[in-house]
């Protein structure tokens, strides 16, 4: 009987497929006036796209499930009691890297949040365009570019980027096909555990924590964690091979990674799937469990104590294609329903 409701259950995630009852569909609308682009389901807003005024890379903000709970930190975009206040660079959902060239894009807070970090060394990812928006009834997606700007202004690396958004039952999704194209130079993504596709979760998406900690980036900047009130908090992170929490699954190489909990009363996962295509597959990752979860296919030094070392290289004018797909599912999701939902991807981006 259980395998019954669990194929049953699988079948509903993956196959009863992108339709809707109302035939509203999904909807990327751009919204000139505050830079980003608003990313409705149904007329219900899921997330947008935004590159504000002040921002050193374009970030998702928030992430929400098909029930409409947020669950993404809200901070630093806004104050929420409970809430962790540290690390605030890490805004909802964003793509960029700690090293390129020696130059570090991922520990960049907006210019209103104080940080100790020395702004002149730091790179930022500017928005450039979003083009050919194509909306639909099962699907929607837009074409972006940023440059890569290092802290003489020089443009490193172009970004162009695919990015599609996806509905099914209770589940929300989020492919990324991300193509870097180095410019006339050569570009070094120097072996760093800062990167790459990152998400800041919700306070009770995190794993219980009895003590205080203290990270520290590659430049020796530390950031004190807190140890705080642990109510309601439950999250649980498990990879494809079956590597459950930080302590067992944080730096390892896996094709998917879920964190799953409960947020504000609702069951919900956060997947990132890896793809074969990309260089480094599988992905090693950076999922800490005060709430950051991020896929690194640049970064392997400090995962494996120096036994392995990438510095994965373009030369000029060569380029990268990264493929990566977000899913968010109202309901904790097993091992099998994953791994179905990530045959899936493999379905859906084959490019």
């Amino acid at each position: 009987m259980k395998r019954t409701l669990l194929f049953a259950l699988i079948l509903n995630l993956v196959i009863a497929p992108m339709t809707f009852a109302n035939g509203k569909g999904i909807k990327i609308t751009e919204n000139k006036e505050k830079k980003q682009l608003d990313i409705t389901i149904d007329g219900e807003l899921f997330t947008s796209y935004c590159w504000w005024d002040g921002q050193k890379k374009p970030v998702l903000y928030p992430l929400k499930t098909s029930k409409g709970t947020v669950v993404t930190r809200n901070f630093p975009v806004a104050k929420v009691a409970g809430e962790r206040t540290d690390h605030p660079h890490h805004i909802s959902s964003w793509f960029t890297y700690g090293n390129i060239n020696g130059v570090d894009f991922w520990n960049t807070p907006s210019d209103d949040v104080k940080s100790s970090y020395d702004a002149s060394k730091m790179g930022k990812i500017l928005h450039r365009s979003a083009s050919n928006i194509k909306n639909g009834k099962d699907k929607a997606s837009v074409k972006l570019q940023a440059d890569w700007i290092m802290p003489d202004n020089s443009k490193v690396l172009q970004q162009d980027e695919v990015m599609t958004f996806r509905s099914a039952p209770n589940v929300r999704i989020i492919d990324r096909v991300i193509t870097l194209t180095a410019q006339n130079k050569k570009v070094v993504f120097g072996d760093s555990k800062e990167g790459a596709l990152g998400i800041r979760t919700a306070r009770t998406l995190e794993e219980p924590s009895n003590r205080p900690e203290v990270f520290t980036d590659a430049n020796g900047v530390p950031t004190k964690v807190p140890t705080m009130d642990n109510t309601g908090v439950d999250g649980k992170y498990i990879n494809a091979e079956g590597l459950q929490g930080e302590k067992d699954a944080w730096g390892k190489r896996s094709k998917w990674m879920t964190l799953s909990g409960n947020v504000k009363g609702e069951d919900v996962s956060i997947a990132i799937f890896d793809h074969p295509k990309n260089p480094t597959y599988p992905t090693y990752w950076h999922a800490r469990g005060y709430g950051l979860f991020a896929a690194n296919p640049f970064g392997a030094k400090e995962f494996t104590n120096g036994k392995t070392v990438l510095n994965y290289t373009l030369e000029p004018g060569k380029t990268v294609t990264l493929r990566f797909r977000i899913l968010i599912s109202s309901g904790k999701l097993s091992k099998e329903q994953t791994e179905a939902l990530y045959n899936q991807f493999l379905k859906d981006v084959t490019n």
